[in-house]
């Protein structure tokens, strides 16, 4: 059970490092501050259904297992 707990954290762990580098970064430079944004463009709208919005779905939920078996393999309970 410890062996193969092991082996999803250490995969959930890598897929989280490339998938959080293959993510856009989220400053919006300069025009941030005068308050020019882009609010009300396509892109902006229809995020969730964008290669962006599917990498953030897939990194939350990968997230979550790192978390789970990170407390599980600290427990003594194994």
């Amino acid at each position: 059970m410890k062996t193969a707990l092991t082996v999803v954290f250490i995969i959930a762990s890598i897929l989280l490092i490339i998938l959080v580098l293959m993510q856009e970064g989220k400053e919006a430079g300069l025009g941030s501050l005068t308050g020019a944004t882009e609010s009300g463009t396509y892109w902006s709208k229809n995020k969730g259904r964008s290669k962006e919005g599917t990498l953030i779905r897939i990194t939350t939920v990968l997230t979550i297992i790192f978390f789970v078996t990170a407390a599980i393999l600290c427990s003594k309970f194994i």
